[in-house]
Parts: C-alpha cells; sequence; structure tokens
C-alpha cells in the first residue's frame, strides 16, 4: 500500500464507502428486514478484501481518526492529514449514495432513535459498537502479530451483523459518520442527528485506539510485550462485547439473535485470539485448564480469568439495562422455556456447551490437525449459532457463565428476582466444559496439547 498512488487510494476510499452507503440505503427502502444486516455486512466485507491492499479500506472517518490516534501514540497509524482527505471524501462518499439510492427509490429516510430512545441511550450504542468496529480494524489490520493474515475482512464486516440487530433497534446502527451524515443530509428533512450520532462515533474510536494500546503495547514499544494486564483487558472486553450483544438482540425480540451474538464472538476472537487466547467464557476458561491445553493457564490465571469475565458479563448486563431503561422491558429471566423443565434446561446447557468447549480444544488449542489456525474464530463462533437456534426455546442457549451472571444481574437490578438462576446455569456449563476437556484428551490423545492435564 505504500508505494500506491494517492489518487488511487482516495478513489478506493470512495467506492467502497459509497457502496456501503448506497447498500444500507437500498436495504432499508426495499423494506429487505432480516437479511439487511447479512447485506451491509457483506457489501463491506467484499469491499475490504477487494480495495484494502490499495487503501486500507477504512470507509469510515472514524476508523481513519482512529488510527490517526494510533499514530499519534507511537503506532503504525495514519498521519492526521491523510485522515482529513479520507474523512473528506468519505464523507461526500456518504452524502452522494444518500442521494443515489433517494433517486432510485424515489425518496429517503430521516436518521433518528427508535421511538421512546433518548440521546443517552442511543449515544451508548453508537459509542459502543462504532468502538467495537475500530477495535477490530485495529487488532486484525493493523496489528503486527496479525500481519498478514486472511479473515481481517470477515472479522471487520461481521460486527456489523453484531450490531445491526440489537443497537440497531435503538439507534439505526450506523457506526460511521459517513453512513450518518449522509443518510441525513439526502433525507431532505435534515434532523441534525448525525452530529450526534458522529461525536458518539468519534468517542467510540478514540476508546478502541487507547485500548489497543493496552492490549498490544509491543505496537508502540518495540520492547514491550501484553502480560497479564492485556490479557485480562481482552477478556473483559470480549466477554462485555458478547454479553452487551446478547442482551441488546434478546431485548429487541431479534429475529437473528443467535447469529448475531455469534459474529459479535467470532469477531471478538479474531481480534483478540493471540493476546488472550479469547476464551470470553468461564467454562471455556476451566476446559482448557482441565485439558493442560496452556502451559501458561495456572491456577492464579485461571481465577483471574473467571474474575474478569464474570466482571465483563455483569458490566454489560447493567449497560443493556440501561439502554432499555425508557422501556417497559429491561431485562429478562433466566429459566425454563413454556413447559420446560430443569432437567431439559441442564441436558441442553451441559450438551451445547460441551459443543462450544469442544470445539475451541479441537481448533484453537490442539497442535495436530484439527487444529485451524484460519477458520477457528467461525467455527467458535458457529457453535453458538448452532446453539442458540437449537436450544433457545428450552433454556435461552447461554452456553456461559459470563453470559447466564450478566443475564442475571441485569434482571437483579431491573427488580426480577435473584442470581439464583444464573448460578444453576453456571454449574451446568461448567459440568459441560469439563466434560468436553475429558473427551478431548480421549479424541486427541496422541496430540502434545493434551498430553499433561491438570487433573
Amino acid at each position: 500500500m505504500t508505494n500506491t498512488p494517492a489518487t488511487s487510494k482516495y478513489v478506493a476510499e470512495f467506492l467502497g464507502t459509497f457502496f456501503l452507503v448506497f447498500t444500507i440505503g437500498c436495504n432499508i427502502r426495499s423494506g429487505s428486514g432480516l437479511w439487511a444486516a447479512v447485506s451491509i455486512a457483506s457489501v463491506l466485507m467484499v469491499a475490504i478484501y477487494a480495495l484494502g491492499g490499495i487503501s486500507g479500506a477504512n470507509f469510515n472517518p472514524a476508523v481513519s481518526f482512529a488510527l490517526g490516534l494510533v499514530d499519534t501514540m507511537g503506532g503504525k497509524g495514519m498521519t492526521w492529514g491523510t485522515v482529513a482527505i479520507y474523512a473528506v471524501i468519505q464523507i461526500v462518499a456518504g452524502i452522494l449514495a444518500g442521494f443515489g439510492y433517494s433517486a432510485l427509490f424515489q425518496g429517503g429516510f430521516a436518521l433518528a432513535p427508535a421511538k421512546g430512545f433518548s440521546l443517552i441511550q442511543v449515544g451508548l450504542c453508537e459509542m459502543l459498537y462504532t468502538f467495537m468496529l475500530c477495535f477490530v480494524v485495529l487488532n486484525v489490520a493493523v496489528a503486527k502479530r496479525n500481519s498478514p493474515n486472511e479473515f481481517f475482512g470477515l472479522a471487520i464486516g461481521y460486527v456489523i451483523v453484531a450490531g445491526a440487530y440489537g443497537a440497531g433497534a435503538v439507534s439505526g446502527g450506523c457506526f460511521n459518520p459517513a453512513v450518518a451524515i449522509g443518510i441525513d443530509i439526502s433525507s431532505m428533512r435534515f434532523t441534525g442527528w448525525c452530529i450526534t450520532y458522529t461525536l458518539c462515533e468519534f468517542m467510540g474510536a478514540a476508546l478502541a485506539a487507547l485500548l489497543f494500546k493496552v492490549v498490544r503495547p509491543e505496537d508502540f514499544d518495540r520492547n514491550a510485550q501484553a502480560g497479564l494486564a492485556s490479557k485480562l483487558v481482552s477478556e473483559f472486553l470480549g466477554t462485555f462485547m458478547l454479553v452487551l450483544t446478547v442482551g441488546l438482540n434478546v431485548l429487541a425480540k431479534s429475529q437473528a439473535g443467535a447469529f448475531s451474538i455469534a459474529a459479535s464472538l467470532m469477531s471478538m476472537i479474531y481480534a483478540l485470539g493471540n493476546v488472550s487466547g479469547a476464551h470470553f467464557n468461564p467454562a471455556v476458561t476451566i476446559a482448557i485448564f482441565v485439558s493442560g491445553g496452556d502451559n501458561e493457564l495456572g491456577l492464579q490465571m485461571l481465577a483471574a480469568y473467571i474474575a474478569v469475565q464474570s466482571l465483563g458479563g455483569v458490566c454489560a448486563g447493567a449497560v443493556y439495562n440501561l439502554i432499555y431503561q425508557s422501556q417497559p422491558v429491561s431485562s429478562f429471566a433466566l429459566g425454563p422455556s413454556g413447559k420446560r423443565g430443569w432437567a431439559q434446561v441442564a441436558s441442553a446447557e451441559m450438551a451445547f456447551t460441551f459443543v462450544l468447549c469442544f470445539v475451541v480444544l479441537c481448533v484453537a488449542v490442539a497442535k495436530g490437525k484439527t487444529n485451524q489456525p484460519l477458520m477457528f474464530g467461525l467455527a467458535i463462533g458457529s457453535c453458538v449459532t448452532v446453539g442458540g437456534l437449537a436450544i433457545g426455546s428450552i433454556s435461552g442457549g447461554s452456553l456461559n457463565p459470563a453470559v447466564s451472571l450478566g443475564i442475571g444481574f441485569a434482571h437483579l437490578i431491573g427488580g426480577g428476582g435473584t442470581m439464583v438462576n444464573a448460578l444453576l446455569y453456571t454449574v451446568f456449563e461448567i459440568i459441560g466444559g469439563v466434560a468436553a476437556a475429558g473427551i478431548a484428551k480421549m479424541t486427541h490423545s496422541g496430540d502434545e496439547a493434551f498430553k499433561a492435564g491438570k487433573v
């Protein structure tokens, strides 16, 4: 990219941003509904793969802003002059795309929060998922330890799937100033909301740059290494975004909840897998510990991982409760659905937590034939799609003690009872994780990763 003419970079940024915003508008105006987020995520993904080698495929002033901050802090980012030029091109492309879909469909649409949501609630959604988008970009497309890789476009594109189905029901799910400004100006009834959205999105980008330096200090100082603090922050962030996505999808009554949650897990695994291992789940951490699959994972680190994962889940529960505070329902309970009983809940949670933990051990821990360095994030994330759809009508498909604790805490502060059900789910899920470790040691008996288990 360094030898690419500036004009080529600018044209690439214009094209990528134009077709992103144009695709958003066409999906909304055509009423594509359930599949709109997949369409938008896919156009971002293919544009990144097509043009990433030309301009870096920012297609978003917030991403460019994050890169400018990284450069200022001493990392491999982007000069502020380039950031300014990129941002102008991206915003112009967004506005022209807005007028383009408005002409095609003979009318645009207004940028505005969903009914009943306040400035703070909308701002939180835009800030947090713009943070996630920028943070994933920095980790999969900029971080030295992830360079080169083939999953960067998939990881970045599917942040949109993670955010659109849950947060999109609150704010519309822009996560990009070029999108917000393009929609607002081309609607011909300028609301001014694009200013608020843009400010919140830039705040998310700034947070992403700062936390990128925390989890990857080696990208800013060649003598630094990611230590325990970086790993714990990584585990907190991944778990927080996972549980937040769970809560927002359920409260929005999303028809694609399992897919959206899986996308959030997948993207954060790709972003942070080589920092902390990207467990984001106490059952996974326990399974790896029991299997002996990580020599560095001793009792102290095991306890620290479980603590920050649980904290991430609880904090996310508090945040999604706050986002829905003005709505009739701001939380939901764990427990058997319909006429199901606790025996069915226990069986379901144990079985599909087993699947999740077993797949983690096979594709991300094993050193032999089943290890899949390219597809590990997709494989692990897809376990959530599998479990969420298969047993969602029985137990809700938590598959993760941090998710269970986050849901339980949100319901507790929402006036919904106690943490007893969350603790029961936690027990079922840990049993599933331990069982996965035992079976993995049997199926991979010749694999060096499992030769010395902890039990």
